[in-house]
């Protein structure tokens, strides 16, 4: 889901297509600090923008097997609510979509 931006409007894309970098402020706790300057220089060689850059494939490959968890958890639950074996499930997608198909 996109971030909330307050209101604010996207600014139009400049030259070659390629959109510009926009500033950004966050605090952290002092306690905080020297970890994300740990970080910062292990994994953006310095650079907090880059560690930046490199935590969205980590943090989204995060919250994306969180996700997958919780549909699991779910399916899991309704087919013992329905009485499905898992091992049935299948064989039950399988007739479903060509149910899909012949509509």
């Amino acid at each position: 889901m996109p971030a909330d931006t307050k209101g604010r409007k996207a600014k139009p894309r400049r030259g070659h297509g390629r959109s510009q970098a926009q500033t950004l402020g966050f605090s952290v706790q002092p306690e905080e600090r020297p970890i994300l300057d740990e970080l910062v220089d292990y994994f953006g060689d310095g650079n907090r923008s880059a560690y930046l850059r490199a935590t969205y494939r980590v943090m989204k490959s995060i919250m994306i097997a969180e996700q997958l968890r919780d549909l699991q958890a779910y399916g899991q639950r309704r087919t013992a609510e329905l009485g499905i074996e898992p091992a049935d499930v299948p064989a039950k997608v399988r007739e479903f979509l060509k149910g899909k198909d012949e509509s």
